[in-house]
């Protein structure tokens, strides 16, 4: 008798193999049984005929690690048939923390990742000091997926450092020798890697970039020493040259971690986005990275499968959030309907696009968003719902304004509004500048690129790529009209195998005998990405954007349904992961 069994379905078992029609049975948490015919009888029974059947997808760069601690289902990454997810990347976390810092890493996490401080305040619950009490705290608990962390040099440099740390003044060789023993701590705790940000634009609430920014070689090394000692673990890091500066840098940042992958024998992860000040800098870090396999090195690009940007609507940092007249009828309205209705009101548009900004709040470091938006009217596209993430330029505002032979600022205002001002338009920051997709292509067909950076529970406000591992379903596997696309067995092991191979969890990321039971059955002909939406759903009242799919008929982890039709059915098997497997 197993317990659960789902036939007849396209099976896509995640190894990159041809799909098959077959069924699945799974027992005890485990892929017991998988063929063209599986006889037996089970406890539960899903029909999967005319559904595809994959593996759970790993997502291996997600934010989490405030919301794990009050969060039992983990979305949005759980709405799109992630069943494993990583956190801990970019070199922000909460642990290790001294007694009465643990403010400061809210406010650390909140300037990087732009989840609401309030939120993380409110819901999480400290129960730790070290990283290892850290992964002790969360293995109480019990989620709809499974999650693991790594830990962050944010963190490690302040507890070890303290204000010298947080200001990134230079590490001294004592210094380094103590971060080094913590990582390595971490990692034998069962941390799956370790992660820092070199990115300029990765700033604290007061400004202050992430600590390490600045980390010079040797304490780097020291970082991926503690790996070597341990045995284990990814080094995970956002690069400098990420966001469009120190791009002379972007290639020494290579560099030092080809010797160091080398040396330390352990994989390297990054980012790597194409920016619009160096359009082709990506293809020369992408050959570099392959020329270090030769020399020993492991160095696994982190891709955006779809342009790398911001969601523009009127509920996010928008062209019109400094007005005076809006800021009043917003704290006057309370609710985005009354709101609109105003901004419906020719004098009150009249008088919003007369108007000169507010002064910024010099306490928040994206409230200069505004005069951004406005700067890049050509670049904004309108994405409608379902979204158009491979949009042409006609579909700019600055297009859409000059076919109406309109002002762009007073057609953005009207767009805002549309769709009862919940529309949002897209602003590609990275990996759009010749306005299509085949870039992404090119990236995502080199051999040691991974699927990573949709930063699920993070960038609340302004950005929502959790819900890529369904775009790379839909678009990639399906609906691309505008360039080539990919097999759908190839897209698969993209966001199943392949990143769990990564981060060495070998139990997971495909659907054969003795894996995991994570499973997703999917309405392939049907599955289909919503618009985004601002809710506000966070302790605390704190907003996030939330994009929702359609088209998930199920999703199984260990054995168990967690989410039935899309929701969530309250079932939860997911569990810290400590650790390679």
């Amino acid at each position: 008798m197993f317990d659960l069994k789902i036939t007849g379905g396209t099976i896509v078992d995640g190894t990159g193999a041809p799909p098959f029609t077959g069924d699945v049975a799974i027992a005890d948490g485990k892929v017991v049984a998988i063929g063209t015919s599986v006889e037996g009888d089970a406890q539960r029974t899903i029909d999967a005929t005319g559904k595809l059947v994959t593996p759970g997808f790993v997502d291996i760069h997600t934010h989490y690690d405030g919301q794990v601690t009050w969060d039992a289902t983990l979305e949005p990454s759980s709405g799109h048939g992630v069943t494993t997810v990583v956190m801990g990347n970019c070199g922000v976390g909460f642990a290790p923390v001294k007694p009465g810092k643990e403010e400061w890493l809210i406010q650390l996490m909140e300037g990087v990742e732009d989840i609401p401080g309030t939120a993380l305040s409110e819901g999480m619950n400290w129960a730790w000091e070290s990283f290892p009490e850290y992964l002790d705290a969360l293995e109480e608990r019990r989620t709809s997926i499974d999650f693991g962390a790594q830990i962050a040099h944010g963190p490690v440099r302040a507890y070890v450092m303290g204000e010298r740390g947080a200001r990134n003044e230079p590490a001294t060789p004592e210094d380094i020798a103590r971060m080094r023993a913590l990582v390595r701590e971490a990692i034998e705790a069962g941390a799956l890697g370790v992660s820092t940000s070199r990115v300029l634009g990765h700033r604290a609430m007061d400004g202050e970039p992430v600590p390490g920014t600045f980390a010079a070689e040797d304490e780097l090394y020291g970082l991926g020493y503690a790996l070597k000692d341990a045995g284990a673990g990814v080094f995970e890091l956002a690069p400098a040259g990420a966001d469009g500066q120190g791009l002379v840098d972007a290639r020494k940042e290579v560099d030092w971690m080809r010797r160091l992958s080398a040396e330390i024998g352990r994989p390297m992860t990054f980012a790597l986005l194409q920016n619009e000040a160096e359009p082709e800098l990506w293809r020369e870090l992408m050959s570099e990275s392959m020329a270090a396999a030769d020399e020993g090195a492991r160095l696994y690009p982190q891709i955006a499968a779809r342009p790398f940007g911001l969601m523009i609507g009127l509920q996010t940092h928008h062209a019109f959030a400094k007005r005076p007249t809006f800021v009043a009828l917003k704290e006057r309205t309370g609710s985005l309907a009354a709101l609109t209705a105003e901004l419906r009101k020719p004098e009150v548009k009249a008088a919003i696009l007369a108007e000169e900004d507010l002064p910024p709040d010099s306490s928040n470091i994206f409230d200069g968003m505004t005069g951004v938006v406005r700067l890049m009217l050509d670049k904004l596209y309108v994405i409608g719902d379902p979204p158009d993430y491979e949009p042409t330029a006609d579909q700019t505002v600055a297009a859409i304004a000059k076919a109406r032979g309109a002002d762009p600022l007073d057609t953005v205002y009207d767009l805002f509004i549309e769709d009862d001002g919940q529309a949002m338009m897209m602003m590609p920051l990275f990996n759009y500048h010749d306005g299509n997709h085949d870039v992404i292509r090119e990236q995502l067909t080199h051999p040691f690129a991974v699927s990573g950076l949709s930063d699920g529970g993070a960038h609340c406000g302004m950005i929502c790529d959790a819900s890529i591992p369904t775009f790379m379903l839909t678009h990639w596997a399906r609906d691309r009209e505008r360039g080539e696309k990919f097999d759908l067995e190839w897209i698969v092991k993209k966001q199943s195998k392949d990143t769990a191979d990564l981060f060495g969890l070998g139990d997971r990321g495909t659907l054969e005998v003795g894996k995991k039971g994570d499973a997703n059955v999917i309405d392939f002909e049907n599955l289909a990405l919503r618009s985004a939406r601002m809710i506000h759903d966070l302790p605390a009242g704190g907003r996030r954007l939330l994009q929702e799919a359609e088209g998930y008929a199920y999703t199984i982890v260990s054995g168990e349904v967690t989410r039935e039709n899309g929701k969530d059915t309250g079932a939860r098997p997911g569990r810290l992961i400590r650790g390679t497997r």
